[in-house]
C-alpha cells in the first residue's frame, strides 16, 4: 500500500458544494418533516409512486428502517431541502445490481438538481460500492426524466404496461439501466 504524498486525498467529504448555493448531503433524520413535505407536492407525487397524506413521523420511520448499505442523499439549495434521492443494492445473486430513486421539488425543475442528484448516485454506484447495473422506473410520459437518464447512459429495456395507478388511470413504465463493465 502506498502512503506517500502522490496518493491522492480521501474522496468522501460529508457535503459536496456543486452549483451556487446547491449541496448534495446524506440524509439525516432532521430531514424527514421537509421530506414528507417534498413527497406532499404534485409533480412528485405525479412522478412517483409516493401516495398522498404521507406524515412526517412515517417518513422518519422509513428512514430509521433503511437498510445498511442504501445511499440516501438530498439537494439543498441555500439550505433548503429541493431534492430526494436514494441508491438500493440488491444483494445475493443480484449483488452487482442496484436501484435509483429520486425526485425534484416542483418548483425546482430544470435546474441541474436532478442532474446532480443522479451524479453523486452514480459516483457511489461506480466508485465506491462496484455496482455494474443501475435500474429504475419511470412513467413513459415522464419525458424530462427519461432525458435526464439518457443522458447519463441509461437506455430503455422494456415498458411495464398499466404498471401504476395515477390520476384515475393506469399508466405504463419504461425499465431503464445503466450497464457498467458488462
Amino acid at each position: 500500500m502506498r502512503t506517500d504524498e502522490t496518493d491522492p486525498p480521501p474522496r468522501d467529504p460529508p457535503a459536496v458544494t456543486l452549483l451556487a448555493g446547491l449541496t448534495i448531503r446524506a440524509r439525516e433524520p432532521d430531514d424527514s418533516a421537509a421530506i414528507a413535505a417534498l413527497w406532499e407536492l404534485p409533480r412528485v407525487r405525479w412522478g412517483t409512486l409516493r401516495l398522498p397524506y404521507t406524515s412526517a413521523a412515517e417518513v422518519r420511520k422509513l428512514m430509521e428502517r433503511t437498510p445498511d448499505g442504501h445511499v440516501s442523499i438530498v439537494a439543498l439549495l441555500d439550505g433548503r431541502l429541493v431534492g430526494s434521492a436514494g441508491l438500493f443494492p440488491h444483494k445475493g445473486r443480484r449483488s452487482h445490481a442496484a436501484e435509483i430513486g429520486m425526485c425534484v421539488h416542483d418548483d425546482f425543475h430544470q435546474r441541474g438538481i436532478g442532474a446532480r442528484l443522479l451524479a453523486a448516485l452514480i459516483d457511489a454506484a461506480d466508485n465506491w460500492l462496484n455496482v455494474r447495473r443501475l435500474e429504475l422506473g419511470v412513467y413513459v410520459d415522464n419525458t424530462p426524466a427519461v432525458r435526464l437518464y439518457e443522458k447519463f447512459g441509461f437506455t430503455i429495456e422494456g415498458t411495464r404496461r398499466a404498471d401504476a395507478f395515477r390520476d384515475g388511470t393506469f399508466v405504463d413504465s419504461f425499465i431503464m439501466a445503466r450497464l457498467r463493465g458488462v
